[in-house]
């Protein structure tokens, strides 16, 4: 199996508010809105929106979890005045501020937000990596 990651597919309560929290809201672009799944074109990989019901029954498991589901995503940002800026724009549209922006241990600024299902999203800058022309962070 090769190193890579193609696709984060969240699964949802309602798609038509994801939809609006993350098309209308944070202003991302969907690529393709059809049976009942909408997929985002990310730097690299690509984003879904799935019912989560329906996301269970194709991963053929119960959709009852709850609670801290064991992961976080990141957007990684330019300058911390970057991260300001998105948690203002995440909190008008509705996410909830989880941690508010701070310095941290290990030399960045970060902050946490959550979407309308939960799912919880760092947005940091870290002063360590760089992002090239098109959003894509690189440890090497």
């Amino acid at each position: 199996m090769e190193q890579r990651l193609s696709v984060i597919t969240f699964g949802v309560k309602s798609l038509e508010e994801s939809l609006k929290f993350y098309r209308d809201g944070l202003g991302w672009e969907a690529q393709t809105e059809n049976e009942g799944i909408v997929f985002f074109q990310l730097n690299g990989l690509i984003f879904a929106i799935f019912p989560k019901e329906e996301l269970a029954k194709d991963a053929m498991v119960d959709s009852d979890g709850n609670g801290f589901p064991g992961f976080t995503v990141a957007y990684c940002t330019r300058s911390e005045e970057d991260v300001d800026e998105i948690m203002a724009k995440a909190q008008s549209i509705g996410a909830r501020i989880m941690k508010r922006a701070e310095k941290v241990f290990w030399g960045g600024y970060s902050s946490y937000f959550a979407d309308p299902d939960g799912y919880l999203w760092e947005v940091a800058f870290n002063p360590f990596w760089k992002l090239d022309v098109s959003g894509n962070v690189s440890l090497r």
